[in-house]
């Protein structure tokens, strides 16, 4: 059984291709602002290269959010149309937990104006909610020795994001059913008190 793994919530456009519980190939560009530019196209190059059509592929999962707003529609709008259209499963990622991975580990995103998406993973399972948090206030979890990965370019370090495409197969018991594709909206944390200041 083929499944194809999608993330466009951030600055990469990434594109998994697994078959059963084996990763065939993918795509990471980065890309920011410009994932729907090239979704489409990479999606179709990438099967084409593997003998594939998009009514081969029988699951289909998607990062939900956080992060840039237009970008997190671009993945989910492309992934519903083929689940509505096509009968296709699809299913649903955190972003942030896809970032994470298996590893015990902070998470953040840029959110702007001085603040970060944040979630806290241990072996693929949240340790808090995802969140939006002051910059100053993750600064003070970084230096208290923390693990963190992602835009760690926010607090003069080297970002670090792990094997994104991997992240996909290795969290396959988190996939979350989306039984009613006309019902998935994407997660902003619009809600947050800090994204609301």
């Amino acid at each position: 059984m083929y499944t194809v793994g999608i993330d466009t919530s951030h600055r990469f456009l990434l594109i998994a291709l697994i078959k059963d519980d084996e990763l065939l190939d993918h795509v990471q560009l980065e890309c920011f602002k410009h994932q729907s530019e090239y979704l489409i196209p990479q999606v179709k190059e990438l099967l084409e290269k593997h003998g594939l059509e998009v009514n081969d592929i029988e699951n289909w999962v998607v990062t939900r959010g956080p992060g840039s707003y237009t970008g997190v529609r671009i993945g989910m709008t492309m992934v519903k149309v083929i689940g509505s259209i096509m009968n296709k499963n699809v299913f649903t990622l955190s972003t942030l937990q896809l970032y994470a991975g298996l590893d015990d580990t902070y998470v953040i995103m840029d959110a702007r104006a001085r603040r970060v998406y944040a979630g806290r993973y241990r072996d693929g399972k949240a340790l808090m909610a995802d969140t939006v948090i002051p910059n100053t206030e993750m600064a003070e979890i970084i230096e208290a020795g923390n693990p963190v990965i992602g835009d760690l370019h926010l607090f003069d370090r080297e970002d670090h994001y792990g094997d994104l495409a991997q992240h996909f197969i290795d969290l396959k018991p988190f996939w979350q059913k989306v039984d009613n594709v006309d019902l998935l909206a994407p997660v902003y944390l619009k809600d947050s008190e800090e994204y609301l200041k």
